[in-house]
């Protein structure tokens, strides 16, 4: 195919054509002929859809026909000689390939061909250039003709749809020619023939030229021309030179255009009137629209371009705008009230007011803006401000109906009330009204605009993708409102605001008549925006406490108990204007949805507490679980349209909403325990799972979520049963396995993996964090009371753990060579179980759970033995490698009970030098004396005033309330002044005397005051278990270490226990459960039994007594955990659930204070997936052994008698004050939960955070001391 027809020909030109017209723009701004060359040139680097050309497609293809035999036989050639090294590698190929085409004949016959038929169809082309000139007024003429249905559609932001002519360069000369030419004294017809021939040169040209001031008044004069199509022709022009053109030189068009706009508003001709509607298809304002469109586009376009040129470019334009919707009639004149001006055009073009949203968004163009209205045009901000109030007035009166073009200023107001300085400009005075329109004014009005304003029926609704209803309009402003937090602040968070927002639905609970035009879609408006307010931090304070708490009325009460209430009537079916809603359950969703905002937080659970919600949400999700058990199971391969209805489909979502709902509670440890008492647990843990197992990919918000719920679900005994049952942890270990011993699968392996650095690779750390959080005491003896290591004689690759069990054999107690050969990765894997171990021991609970039933301490030290150099003569040297690191760091953890000054912990990092592990390694026991610290001996106390003071009260106490006011307050004193002394002997003398007196009163004994004599006889019959043996082992010989206790300690510890244990028995109430907590004796070890027998010196006698004259005070339910284990003294659901009040009161009101008092410590807890409850839950229940010193657990204890249960709380408080540094720097290095576990509380002292505790008090004592009363069963 080397020579070309005629058709070859036609078909050519043709695509050239395009592909010139296609180019125009690039080639327009080259500033010379040879620019434009180059730029042709190299189009094919610089223009994305070069090979989509049918010109370059056409040249492809024909030189693929004519060379392709040539190509393909040279490559053959090159192949078959590679071998001979004749050609290597591909770029040569291509380079010899290239080379020999090229000297080829049918090469030279194609470039022969192809530059013969190109040459005549350039020259055809510069032929008809004149020709097409000559015929241009023909073609106005028969284009006259269409305009009418042509320009309505045409896009004058679009240069290609605009012009589809040839350039043409023009000299000085010629377009000082066609300025004078266009001058509107000329002739029409010269006019007419010069904007042709202007409409043909580059826009470049023309707005650079020295003649460009007196042509732009020549085109702004004759945009007002009445001739239709000239007038268009000058737009057209425009929308070309807003394409083409830099900012610079189009902000000048822009300004021109603007200026003609005033004009004509504020001339003669100019009669439209609101009254009077807009007709679009009348002539004069389909003109007006199609100026007001151009302008508009390009205000859409301008910020994009304008940061890039001299501030007064941008401000020209913004006046010019501004000046030009300011435009109004003369306030004398009849009808200027009915002034349809210049903002109802832009209007209807861009309801949202897109433009404006841009032109506010950056604060370079913002603050011209906002500085210019606030000087010169705030009539524009009043003029919006009075028509939404007109609008208000129309819908209130039941006149307007469809009406969408007031809807503007609402967008304008709006995004201005976004920024601080738009703010600034109210209140603003209108000539009707005597008052001011304020902030609040406005909001009000926006809120009451939901209700009155007119809604799109369904149908209209489905036919449309976007709402343009006032009241969808509204909704978005309000929607903006609640994501800008200042704006909020200053705008919403009012109870003002709050009060119009809330007025229908206390409308609807008083039984009052409803004036809101469509009622079930306003309700879902309020509830969304009511939502997003309770989702900020200041929204809810305001939905909770008012806008105001100091100057809160009792008589009104705050929006979270009007909401509550109207939830639970509509979960009770009681409202009769909704009833046989289509949109009933939406709207119950949606209000549910606020609820769960608020009681998904502490404090708003304890507003709504009281109604009973979570009562009213569980009785609608068992209506609802009896209706789906009858929803058939849909069938595979049938339509799922046919095979379930879809009122079916309803009913399921209405479920797992209430599901939902439910699930939410657990966020926090009260409502954890309220959602146990729907008998939903089991469920809502199956719902969460499903629902994380349906997700691919979370938002780092719901991980965040899924993350404390879980970690509050791991300190319960119910909910770690229902996690286990619901196949959650099963699930999660799968994962876990694959991570550590598979990798992978969807990543594709181009290169072997880099070996770990870190003792836990990263890609198991999130898995590794998870575990932690799922591993609780509660939890741990929940999943491993009574159950034994498989041991399997042979472990196969492919055999993947599915419980913990399962985990703790493979990777943690690898006391088998079976073991050892079924991980691919030995070292990383078993280090990780390790590193698991150490966390999991340091609660005390489970430590002495794995080595009572695992024998883990033994299966430690025998790996250490083997893990030594072999010697030609006695032992060898222990090899330090990373595992016997880790085994000797758990090893001395476990078996060593202190504080942080009164134990030494080996590093798990090697040090550099010549000594890179100091640490002495061992494998068998007693430990290495270097690990032990030593104990400062006590100094000899001086006598103290305030002490003898103390003493000489306690031996001769008063009336009751004052005599212990004033024992508190001595204690305060000592603590401050001489804490050291508050301990040993004096400690001891001190409680005893204090609680003896307190349990001599009847007013101060919560529980019962019951008698229990302790003889040997009776407590013999009773074993101690081996948890309760090895604990006694462990405080024995921690006291002897502190030099508190003496030879035949452990006797007199035994004797204590089990006493204590026949005592507390006494008191607890016969239980049917399944759960393991349940089926006897309190679980745990008790350590505060310990801790007062250490205080007592050993003394059992002593320790006895005065456990059962402080089991009679309310302090006991929370210093002593075994005291209301299955008690008597708490209502049978609470027994039931196995959760301790520590947990549902302390533990809740320690995260609720956490989150008013250090926030950003709540934060990171969250952050982290982690909660304080969970950490604060272990402290708590073993006294803060290996955590405090002893003098500070002392303190403690001491702190608590004294001055009374809620400092339990403020306790823990303090402890995260101290800590707030160390959690927020965890929090980054995203291992919190190993931090807090691990680490002892280094540099804390409890007579340092005294005053802060006391300050603590003051605000929330009442509160707490009501909630640590109510968890006793009440009489009724």
């Amino acid at each position: 195919m080397s020579q070309f027809t005629n058709e070859d020909e036609a078909l050519l030109q043709s695509m050239l054509r395009q592909l010139l017209q296609s180019v125009k723009e690039k080639i327009t701004g080259a500033p010379s002929v040879e620019c434009a060359e180059e730029i042709l040139l190299h189009l094919e680097e610089t223009d994305e859809n070069f090979h989509n050309y049918e010109f370059v497609k056409y040249l492809r293809q024909y030189i693929n026909n004519t060379l392709g035999s040539v190509i393909e036989e040279e490559s053959e050639k090159c192949t078959s000689t590679r071998n001979q090294s004749e050609v290597s590698g591909y770029d040569t190929l291509v380079q010899h390939v290239t080379k020999k085409t090229r000297e080829s004949k049918q090469y030279r016959e194609m470039m022969h061909a192809l530059k013969n038929v190109m040459t005549v169809v350039v020259e055809s082309l510069v032929n008809k250039f004149e020709e097409d000139q000559m015929c241009k007024k023909e073609l106005d003429s028969e284009t006259k003709k269409k305009s009418q249905s042509y320009y309505g559609t045409d896009n004058y932001s679009d240069s290609d749809s605009s012009f589809n002519q040839s350039y043409t360069f023009m000299s000085q000369e010629k377009l000082q020619l066609l300025v004078e030419k266009l001058d509107p004294i000329q002739p029409k017809e010269v006019r007419q023939e010069a904007l042709q021939t202007l409409c043909l040169a580059p826009p470049s040209d023309v707005l650079n030229s020295e003649c460009w001031p007196n042509l732009r008044k020549h085109l702004t004069m004759s945009l007002s021309d009445p001739d239709e199509i000239f007038s268009e022709k000058i737009l057209r022009f425009y929308a070309k030179t807003f394409s083409s053109s830099p900012f610079n030189m189009t902000r000048e068009v822009y300004t021109s255009l603007a200026q003609h706009l005033e004009f004509y508003f504020l001339s003669g001709e100019y009669s439209l009137r609101i009254s009077s509607g807009l007709d679009v298809s009348n002539a004069d304002v389909t003109r007006i629209l199609k100026k007001v469109r151009l302008l508009n586009e390009y205000q859409k376009e301008a910020p994009s371009s304008w940061i890039r040129y001299p501030e007064k470019y941008m401000e020209e334009i913004v006046e010019s705008t501004l000046s030009l919707l300011s435009v109004k009639h003369d306030p004398n004149h009849p009808a200027s009230s009915d002034f349809l001006s210049p903002i109802y055009f832009l209007a209807l073009l861009d309801i949202k007011a897109v433009w404006f949203k841009k032109w506010t968004h950056a604060h370079y163009s913002r603050t011209v803006i906002l500085r210019l209205l606030e000087k010169k045009y705030k009539s524009l901000i009043n003029a919006a401000v009075q028509q939404c109030l007109d609008y208000f007035e129309f819908c209130k009166a039941a006149v307007c109906k469809t009406s969408r073009v007031d809807d503007f200023p609402q967008q304008h107001s709006s995004r201005l009330l976004i920024y601080k300085q738009g703010r600034n400009l109210f209140p603003v005075q209108l000539k009707n009204k005597k008052d001011c329109v304020s902030l609040t004014d406005l909001l009000v009005l926006f809120t009451q605009l939901i209700y009155y304003s007119p809604s799109y029926s369904k149908e209209a609704l489905a036919a449309h993708t976007e709402n343009y209803s006032p009241a969808s309009l509204v909704m978005e402003i309000l929607q903006v409102f609640c994501d800008q937090t200042g704006c909020a602040t200053d705008c919403l968070y009012t109870d003002v605001v709050m009060d119009a927002l809330l007025d229908p639905l206390q409308s609807l609970l008083n039984g009052t008549e409803v004036f809101i035009n469509c009622l079930e879609t306003t309700l879902i408006d309020i509830a969304d925006i009511l939502a997003r307010i309770a989702a900020a931090e200041d929204g809810l304070s305001v939905l909770l406490y008012g806008g105001n708490k100091n100057s809160a009325k009792e008589n009104s009460p705050t929006a979270v108990h009007i909401i509550v209430q109207f939830t639970k009537k509509l979960l009770h079916d009681d409202i009769s204007l909704l009833s046989g809603s289509e949109l009933l359950q939406v709207i119950k969703g949606a209000f549910i949805f606020v609820c769960r905002q608020m009681y998904r937080t502490c404090e708003g659970l304890q507003m709504l507490i009281p109604y009973g919600l979570h009562e009213s949400i569980g009785e609608a999700w068992k209506k609802a679980s009896l209706l789906s058990e009858r929803v058939p199971t849909p069938v595979t391969g049938a339509d799922s349209t046919s095979s379930i209805s879809l009122d079916s489909k309803n009913v399921v979502l209405w479920e797992e909403t209430l599901l939902d709902a439910l699930l939410n509670f657990s966020a926090t440890p009260k409502g954890l325990f309220l959602l146990h008492s729907t008998g939903a647990m089991s469920d809502c843990v199956s719902f969460m799972f499903n629902s994380l197992s349906k997700k691919h990919q979370a938002n780092e918000h719901e991980e965040f979520d899924n993350g404390v719920i879980v970690a509050q679900m791991a300190t319960t005994p119910t909910a770690v049963v229902a996690l286990q049952s619901s196949g959650f942890i099963k699930t999660f270990i799968a994962k876990l396995w694959a991570l550590l011993e598979c990798g992978k699968d969807d990543v594709r392996i181009t290169q072997p993996k880099s070996t770990p650095v870190d003792p836990i690779d990263q890609s198991c750390q999130k898995s590794f964090l998870c575990l932690i959080n799922l591993l609780t005491y509660p939890a741990v003896f929940e999943l491993l009371s009574k159950q034994d290591i498989p041991n399997k004689p042979m472990y196969s690759h492919r055999e993947v753990p599915t419980d913990i069990i399962n985990i703790i054999d493979r990777i943690i107690i690898l006391n088998s060579e079976a073991k050892i050969h079924s991980l691919f990765n030995y070292e990383q894997s078993h280090v990780f179980g390790l590193r698991l171990l150490n966390v999991l021991c340091c609660e005390l609970n489970t430590l002495l759970l794995l080595e009572t039933q695992y024998k883990v301490s033994q299966v430690l030290l025998t790996a250490q033995e083997e893990n030594v150099t072999e010697a030609l003569e006695g032992p060898g040297d222990f090899i330090v490698d990373s595992l016997s690191v880790e085994r000797n760091h758990v090893l001395v953890r476990i078996n060593l009970i202190g504080g942080p000054q009164e134990r030494i912990l080996p590093s798990r990092a090697l040090d550099k030098g010549s000594d890179p592990y100091p640490w002495p390694m061992f494998s068998s026991f007693p430990l290495p004396k270097c690990y032990l610290a030593e104990v400062p001996r006590k100094a000899d106390f001086k006598q103290d005033k305030v002490l003898d003071k103390l003493m000489s009260i306690l031996q001769s106490p008063g009336g009751q309330s004052e005599w212990a006011e004033i024992c508190r307050r001595q204690f305060c004193k000592i603590m401050k002044t001489r804490p050291d002394t508050i301990s040993g002997p004096i400690l001891a003398e001190l409680i005893e005397k204090f609680v003896l007196h307190l349990s001599e009163s009847r007013s101060n004994c919560y529980f019962s005051m019951g008698r229990y004599e302790a003889t040997d006889a009776d407590v013999k019959k009773e074993n101690l278990s081996s948890v309760q043996q090895l604990g006694i082992e462990m405080t024995v010989r921690y006291g002897k270490h502190l030099n508190l206790l003496k030879e035949h300690a452990e006797n007199e510890l035994c004797f204590v226990l089990m006493n204590c244990e026949q005592f507390l028995k006494q008191q607890q109430r016969a239980v049917v459960s399944s759960l393991r907590c349940l089926q006897g004796h309190y679980p745990g070890y008790d350590w505060f039994a310990s801790s007062v027998f250490l205080i007592m010196s050993g003394d059992g006698e002593k320790t006895l007594t005065f456990l059962q004259q402080f089991s009679h005070l309310l302090v006991s339910a929370f210093l002593w955990i075994p005291r209301l284990h299955m008690s008597v003294h708490l209502p049978v659901v609470t027994v039931e659930s196995g959760i301790h009040p520590v947990y549902f009161c302390s533990a809740h009101y320690i995260e609720m204070l956490l989150k008013a008092e250090l926030p950003l410590v709540f934060s990171a807890f969250h952050m982290s997936g982690f909660t304080p409850s969970q950490i604060c839950l272990q402290w708590i229940t073993q006294c803060f052994w290996n955590y405090m010193d002893w003098s500070e657990i002392c303190h403690y204890i001491a702190t608590c008698i004294f001055l009374g249960p809620d400092y339990q709380v403020y306790m823990c408080i303090s402890v995260f004050r101290h800590l707030q540094q160390d959690i927020l720097k965890h929090t980054e290095a995203q291992d919190l939960q190993v931090f807090l576990k691990e680490e002892a509380l280094h540099g804390f002292r409890v007579t340092d955070y005294l005053e802060y505790m006391e300050s603590l008090e003051l605000i929330y004592r009442p509160m707490l001391l009501k909630d640590m009363r109510n968890i006793r069963v009440q009489n009724t």
